[in-house]
């Protein structure tokens, strides 16, 4: 069954860098699916247009039951790093409510001092530096019921020129 699972990560990096050698003609590309939430309709409202319909996340599709996170881990996001975002003013209509942290001290504060907060929005979390399932877990522990999956943050922080984390990001700005 590892073996099967290795295969299918060539053949997505193998349709990845494909993708890739496109992107000057898309507005989005798929980088990379290992599973999981897709991130996509998080994007969807960067760069959109002011009268651009919000996105149905609804009709997600759902990951096949074969891959669990230990399979998307580690994941590490070298353009992002713990620090100070100053607050800025966007407009993403249709975004809804995002927060991206890491496994770090300055995100675990962060998330225990704007938890409940987030909880209220029903904000969910993209963990773009974080080595293994218990450290993810840890994470999840200190909002319990808010949904984080590990993602790299990438095309995110070049989308919104982000480099450090943790932050807040809704259709009307980043905050942390």
């Amino acid at each position: 069954m590892k073996k099967n699972t290795g295969s299918c990560l060539q053949h997505v990096l193998c349709v990845s860098l494909f993708a890739a050698s496109f992107s000057c003609l898309a507005s989005l590309t798929v980088v990379g699916d290992l599973g999981g939430e897709p991130a996509q309709p998080y994007f969807d409202a960067i760069n959109a247009g002011p009268d651009s319909p919000a996105s149905d996340m609804s009709s997600l599709p759902q990951p096949p039951a074969s891959l669990s996170i230990s399979d998307m881990l580690p994941v590490s996001t070298p353009e992002l790093s713990p620090g100070a975002v100053p607050s800025r003013p966007l407009q993403l209509p249709g975004l809804p409510p995002v927060f991206v942290v890491g496994d770090d001290d300055m995100s675990r504060a962060w998330l225990r001092q704007r938890g409940a907060e987030l909880k209220r929005m029903g904000a969910t979390g993209m963990v773009v530096n974080v080595r293994t399932e218990a450290a993810l877990d840890s994470l999840r522990g200190l909002i319990p019921g808010t949904e984080m999956v590990p993602v790299r943050g990438g095309d995110l922080a070049q989308r919104l020129k982000l480099t450090h984390y943790p932050v807040l990001i809704t259709a009307d700005g980043l905050a942390q």
